[in-house]
């Protein structure tokens, strides 16, 4: 892959769907790694608050559940989706479950992570909840460790700033 940017990753929904990650050109993007049975997983409430201080804005979260640190995540992908809605009452994109990292990571995590293939920055997931930031073109821009939760003002004023907008 040439450019530097997701567009042309190819993942698949919790139904098994196959999603070309070019529909959500234009946006903001916030991708998190999540696990059902984490210590960081009360942050899919943090995650749903912040979808909702952005709602009608240019913005995306997209969820890809993880079995990778400490199998953490040890239900399928239909238990997942009901969980996170029951638990968390979440209605962004929640993917099927994918790895993250190492050598078996998933095409888009391992361009997320490696600066030789995203063009930006360096930055595995250490834990469940890695967040990255793509800005409207695609690109991986930023990214906050699992300890960073997701409507924390660092992260509201990253995403405010590719968004053009400023928020109360």
């Amino acid at each position: 892959m040439t450019e530097k940017n997701i567009y042309n990753f190819e993942v698949e929904n919790s139904k098994g769907e196959k999603i070309i990650l070019k529909q959500y050109e234009g946006k903001v993007l916030l991708i998190v790694n999540t696990a059902s049975e984490c210590g960081f997983t009360p942050q899919l409430k943090d995650l749903e608050e912040l979808r909702k201080d952005f709602d009608g804005e240019k913005f995306e979260i997209l969820a890809f559940p993880s079995n990778d640190f400490g199998q953490q995540e040890p239900l399928n992908d239909e238990a997942i989706g009901k969980f996170c809605a029951i638990n968390y009452h979440t209605h962004f994109p929640i993917f099927k479950k994918m790895r993250v990292r190492g050598e078996y990571a998933s095409p888009l995590f391992k361009f997320l992570a490696e600066k030789k293939l995203n063009g930006n920055i360096n930055s595995s997931p250490r834990w469940n909840f890695h967040k990255y930031i793509v800005n409207q073109q695609g690109e991986v821009v930023d990214y906050f460790y699992s300890f960073t939760k997701p409507n924390s003002t660092k992260v509201k004023k990253k995403i405010q700033k590719l968004l053009g907008s400023i928020k109360k």
